[in-house]
């Protein structure tokens, strides 16, 4: 895989998310509250919402358009609704984090 550097564990917020613009979109990368770090497509599945802007509980995000909750770990709507975002592969060496690019744009074609 080709990995893309996005910085470190301690660029995000415990329970927070930042958000990182490539050639295939925006991405979301998550850090919960135990440390764990997830990327997703940006976007809600219901109305477009930016997931990065959401609250972070576990290891699932609600959007903050309206109350969706998405499975950092799937990338799944969870409860009662249905959809879905693509999730991204990371890959943490000390605090250093990486992304697979090419995992996003082969799912994305």
């Amino acid at each position: 895989m080709n990995w893309i550097s996005i910085g470190t564990v301690s660029d995000i917020p415990r329970r927070g998310a930042r958000c990182v613009v490539t050639p295939q979109g925006k991405i979301a990368v998550f850090r919960t509250a135990d440390d764990d770090i997830f990327a997703i497509e940006d976007h809600c599945p219901h109305k477009g919402g930016p997931l990065s802007q959401g609250i972070v509980h576990g290891a699932a995000v609600t959007c903050p358009l309206h109350n969706w909750v998405i499975s950092l770990e799937t990338g799944k709507a969870l409860g009662a609704d249905e959809g879905a975002v693509r999730t991204i592969p990371v890959k943490r060496e000390g605090e250093h984090l990486f992304v697979a690019l090419e995992a996003l744009a082969s799912r994305a074609a």
